[in-house]
């Protein structure tokens, strides 16, 4: 599987005169998905549709909408080229201004898809790690520099603070000898791994 290492904005020939110009975009949510949408949406406000399609990975989410355009005939080929490159966590738009000529669900199915297809074919890709999630218990003096630590290779929730210090991360499942080295050299091997199956 792979996913997108930046957003990339693309716009096709004209098809018989309607615009068709193609957002795709790296999200982690549908939340984060639909902001796209809505960001899209608020750009190009005058546009004829907003179609779109996204694939989520944890937990698996696929969804397409067609908005206001014949069933089927923008959503899925959107999602279809998602699919067909196997790619996840990302999410895409495609805007169009109607150029007065109807193109009929074929043509409109072969347009969305097209733009698509040309947007990602622009775009850069990077494998799709699997996010795991671990919990640290270490001590106080070894907060703030566990934190520094981690900070570019995890996703470090807010401490939470009792008799040890509790920290909560998140990072790519390929990452995690790096990860377990990286906490035992910041801590001096004092930390304490509770995810059963890296402690």
């Amino acid at each position: 599987m792979f996913t997108l290492a930046d957003r990339m904005r693309h716009q096709i020939d004209p098809v018989k005169g309607s615009r068709f110009i193609a957002t795709v975009a790296p999200v982690d949510s549908e939340d984060a998905a639909r902001e796209l949408v809505d960001e899209v949406s608020a750009e190009m406000p005058d546009a004829s549709h907003h179609c779109t399609a996204w694939r989520i990975a944890q937990p698996s989410i696929d969804r397409c909408n067609d908005d206001g355009e014949p069933g089927g005939s923008a959503g899925r080929p959107i999602l279809a080229q998602l699919t067909g490159r196997d790619l996840v966590n990302v999410a895409v738009v495609v805007t169009r201004y109607f150029g007065g000529t109807k193109l009929g669900v074929g043509g409109l199915v072969r347009a969305y898809g097209a733009a698509t297809a040309a947007a990602v074919d622009h775009a850069t890709f990077q494998p799709y790690q699997t996010t795991v999630t671990m919990t640290i218990v270490t001590d106080y003096g070894d907060v703030d520099r566990l934190t520094r630590a981690l900070d570019e290779l995890a996703q470090v929730d807010a401490p939470v603070y009792g008799e040890a210090v509790t920290l909560t991360v998140s990072y790519g499942e390929a990452d995690s000898e790096r990860l377990l080295q990286v906490i035992a050299d910041a801590t001096n091997g004092q930390a304490r791994v509770v995810d059963p199956d890296l402690s």
